[in-house]
């Protein structure tokens, strides 16, 4: 699939005023596309020490939507040093170490009843509404990538929907490229500031849905459904994109997968735009998932 990068500087497919390079790389993109959520499994042995067949089929994976789902032959025996070191072996190196995150900057993600953690929705069994992950962190330590490993699934519920942000993009501009391009205004989408016990720990975060990397060519999106607090950019054409967002996102349509990562699975992916069932456990065993952010995209080779 042709990028930026990979061609001439003049080639640029998310400029809206070169119909033809999109439509090149529109027409490469859906040509390959995955047609289920079973064609993204990529089953691999040592999550540590990828054979070449297995990190090269990871690779060709999230080259075509972004995203990849893995499965290790022995989930009992993966721990954090492992996911890191898949990471890795991906070309993520950088990770972030936000607000709930382990000493090691990988995320345990379970429910929690008392502490910081408590306080945010992705620590409970509440439904968690459509968004890439970081959507309120600062340009220069925008999350690029991630990665969800399931040490334990929930007794029942828990299950991800998945969309390639590539994807939204593709059905966003086809449809109305005046507010895709409202999307993509440096003030089009505002996160407030978070306080805790009434002292700030980040500011606000004004910045674009959609940007291009400037120095990669490739496509890159902020975003979250959640309708408390978010300010949006006040135009017409703005208000029209996150409404024609939102549909796109609950739109029944074979684009978007549905996923219930099982013990020793796990997505890795370009930040993709995703949500989160709510869920139920049974017994002391709690659903438990290791998370790692990162400031890099996954390689490409």
């Amino acid at each position: 699939m042709p990028h930026p990068v990979a061609t001439t500087q003049h080639y640029d497919p998310f400029d809206l005023s070169l119909a033809e390079d999109y439509a090149v790389w529109r027409t490469a993109k859906l040509a390959r596309y995955p047609n289920t959520v079973s064609d993204l499994m990529v089953p691999i042995g040592d999550p540590a020490r990828l054979t070449a067949s297995e990190h090269d089929a990871i690779i060709a994976m999230t080259r075509l939507a972004n995203m990849a789902v893995y499965a290790c032959a022995d989930p009992a025996r993966v721990g954090k040093t492992d996911i890191a070191e898949l990471g890795r072996q991906l070309g993520l190196s950088r990770l972030d170490q936000n607000l709930c995150a382990d000493n090691d900057s990988i995320s345990s993600i379970t429910q929690m009843d008392a502490g910081r953690a408590s306080q945010y929705i992705p620590y409970s069994n509440s439904p968690l509404n459509w968004h890439t992950d970081g959507y309120y962190n600062s340009g220069n330590q925008s999350i690029r990538a991630f990665l969800l490993h399931c040490v334990r699934p929930a007794a029942d519920g828990g299950g991800n929907q998945l969309l390639d942000p590539e994807i939204a993009y593709i059905l966003l501009r086809d449809t109305d490229a005046d507010a895709l391009a409202a999307l993509m205004h440096p003030q089009a989408m505002t996160v407030p500031a978070n306080e805790e016990n009434g002292q700030k720990i980040r500011g606000a975060r004004s910045g674009p849905v959609f940007a291009v990397d400037p120095k990669t060519g490739y496509l890159h999106m902020r975003y979250t459904a959640r309708t408390r607090s978010i300010i949006w950019r006040n135009d017409a054409d703005t208000q029209r994109g996150q409404s024609l967002l939102r549909q796109i996102l609950n739109d029944q349509h074979k684009y978007r997968f549905d996923l219930r990562l099982e013990a020793g699975q796990g997505l890795v992916c370009n930040n993709i735009l995703h949500n989160r069932a709510r869920y139920r456990d049974d017994g002391p065993q709690q659903r438990l998932m290791f998370r790692a952010r990162y400031y890099d995209r996954i390689a490409d080779k």
